[in-house]
């Protein structure tokens, strides 16, 4: 069974006219959804974070800043990218939320797979900062809920988004239990993630140059990434699922398809039937190509239901 993880608050987070990261972006995903063929995917509202699952990966002072920051009218900027409107503290509590009742369905059996449709993305985050238009680390608080709560030893985090997933490094570079893995456009924003930033070995970055496509991402993956993440036998996989790698994408230079996007997930969804009983969790992450992101979703949902 797969569960789908959203709320409507999501939908409002607006850092204004012009953003990139707009509530456009999660509409489109839940329209593509919203068809025949996903009838059986379970919608499930989701519940906010709470202070104990925020402060496992992030410093109270950070928590303390983003939970009292959201302006009563128009946006507050942190930084050049990543800004704040009234509902952007719910939605990021919500989308937080979202992972761990996730994370809870597949570990206590009430679903295989689930996807989190949510907003704001997550993954550069940082333990004391939000940056690259994310609040909270949605997957790290995942990931350590799991850890915490749940008492597993070896969680992956598999992250194809355009742009290397800084705060999710940052945060388990030292937590062997952890493995991270990402594929990842360089040179880009927000600048990290080369190959030779490994953590304690738990670290595994893999760059693309601009221009690289279907094939060199599938040699990467088929060739390298993959087979390091069944070696670590993962007892829950997680995956940060930015889709703006994708040739349409207007803020990057890699030229995936769709399709492209439905071949990892199957690559990803066979790792965790061989190692996990079949546990994966996934959170929507970048995409900024309307058309390119509702089809990209709609592939990796749709391999998540085996189709």
């Amino acid at each position: 069974m797969l569960k789908l993880f959203t709320h409507p608050v999501c939908l409002q987070h607006d850092p204004g006219p012009g953003h990139a990261e707009s509530p456009a972006r999660l509409r489109a995903v839940l329209q593509a959804l919203d068809q025949d063929r996903f009838a059986l995917v379970d919608r499930v509202e989701a519940p906010r974070a709470t202070h104990e699952q925020l402060l496992r990966v992030h410093a109270r002072a950070h928590v303390d800043k983003i939970l009292a920051s959201a302006p009563e009218s128009g946006t507050l900027r942190l930084d050049e990218d990543t800004l704040m409107s009234p509902a952007s503290t719910e939605a990021a509590l919500r989308a937080a939320g979202a992972m761990v009742a996730a994370i809870d369905a597949v570990m206590e059996g009430a679903a295989t797979h689930a996807f989190c449709a949510v907003r704001p993305p997550g993954h550069h985050a940082t333990p004391d900062a939000a940056m690259g238009f994310c609040l909270f680390n949605t997957v790290a608080v995942g990931a350590a809920h799991a850890l915490a709560v749940h008492g597993l030893k070896r969680v992956a985090i598999a992250d194809f988004d355009v742009h290397h997933g800084n705060g999710t490094q940052d945060i388990f570079q030292r937590e062997p239990r952890v493995l991270f893995i990402s594929s990842h456009q360089s040179p880009l924003y927000p600048g990290t993630g080369s190959a030779d930033e490994r953590g304690m070995g738990n670290i595994v970055n893999a760059p693309l140059p601009p221009g690289a496509g279907s094939y060199e991402f599938r040699e990467l993956w088929d060739g390298a990434l993959l087979p390091r993440l069944h070696v670590f036998k993962p007892q829950l996989v997680l995956v940060s699922a930015g889709f703006d790698a994708h040739r349409s994408d207007p803020i990057a230079d890699l030229r995936l398809q769709a399709e492209d996007y439905a071949w990892i997930t199957e690559r990803l969804v066979d790792l965790a039937r061989a190692h996990a009983g079949g546990r994966l969790v996934s959170t929507l992450e970048g995409g900024y190509d309307l058309a390119a992101l509702a089809a990209s979703a709609s592939a990796h949902v749709s391999a998540l239901l085996g189709e």
